[in-house]
């Protein structure tokens, strides 16, 4: 895992799974998607070749095509306002200049099919976050409607738990729990309406939001990328499969189910050919939605 220092002219002030943070001001802040990845909540040892550039203009075009839902985190203010020299040649592509928000403290995430860890929740409970579902329905099956499946923000290195509605509204409060579903499922319908156009199924997706200093709601973080999102594509796609994805389940399925890791350390290191097929699934992924 790539450790050096790359904007050094800044300070630090978090370091996630993905992205980096530096501070710019008491307002705003740059933000770094490096080309990490995490899977199963934990940072795998090899970097995949510019992912986060990836994840970074995916994360542009949808914060560009949902603005009319929602506002989101984006200043409008350029890189080399900000950067130069080396460090503007690192960060470009894979950084924005952003707002400080506070986040709201729960994963949004929205299914629009059965697939997952609510698949799992449903095989062995009959529901996914207190849903209850019909019986009978098969891996990758499609949802008669949407549901906002929130789940607990865990921190580095622990894994989220799923949760049910009464329990979100506990950690969050009613109104504001109701207005996160509503959001979340109008922003999840528009961009499944537009992936379908390019052959693309999102089975589902986690959003981020957070709370400006007029308590609105704006989305943040990134969106809509093979690192928050399920991808399939919609020619190969079969219920009761586990569909071929964009995503870093093709990381997920060579540890769980080729070499079959138990997901303790030590960490296993990925093969050069494994690296350089996700590398081509983020970059596909890009290029399919048109966001390159």
């Amino acid at each position: 895992m790539n450790t050096t220092r790359l904007i050094y002219s800044l300070d630090k002030i978090y370091s996630g799974k993905v992205r980096d943070l530096y501070a710019i001001d008491n307002n705003i802040m740059l933000m770094v998607a490096t080309d990490r990845l995490s899977t199963f909540d934990i940072i795998l040892n090899q970097e995949i070749l510019d992912k986060g550039k990836y994840l970074t203009q995916i994360s542009l075009f949808w914060f560009n095509y949902l603005s009319d839902i929602m506002p989101n985190h984006l200043t409008g203010i350029k890189l080399d306002d900000i950067l130069a020299h080396d460090e503007l040649q690192y960060a470009k592509e894979r950084s924005v200049v952003v707002k400080r928000l506070s986040p709201v403290p729960i994963e949004i995430i929205v299914r629009g099919y059965l697939s997952g860890s609510g698949y799992k929740d449903y095989m062995a409970y009959g529901n996914v976050c207190g849903y209850k579902l019909p019986s009978g329905m098969l891996n990758a099956q499609q949802l008669s409607t949407p549901i906002f499946t929130p789940s607990s923000k865990a921190k580095l290195g622990e894994h989220d738990e799923n949760i049910t509605l009464k329990e979100c509204v506990q950690l969050i409060g009613k109104d504001l729990t109701e207005e996160i579903e509503y959001l979340a499922i109008k922003l999840y319908n528009k961009a499944t309406q537009y992936a379908k156009t390019k052959g693309l199924i999102i089975a589902d997706t986690k959003f981020e939001f957070g709370l400006d200093e007029n308590n609105q709601l704006v989305l943040m973080d990134e969106v809509l990328t093979p690192d928050s999102s399920r991808f399939w594509d919609e020619i190969t796609y079969k219920v009761g499969t586990n569909p071929n994805s964009f995503d870093k389940q093709f990381v997920r399925d060579y540890l769980e189910n080729t070499i079959k890791w138990n997901k303790l350390p030590p960490i296993p290191d990925l093969p050069s050919d494994i690296i350089a097929k996700t590398s081509a699934k983020y970059k596909e992924a890009m290029e399919r939605l048109g966001s390159c």
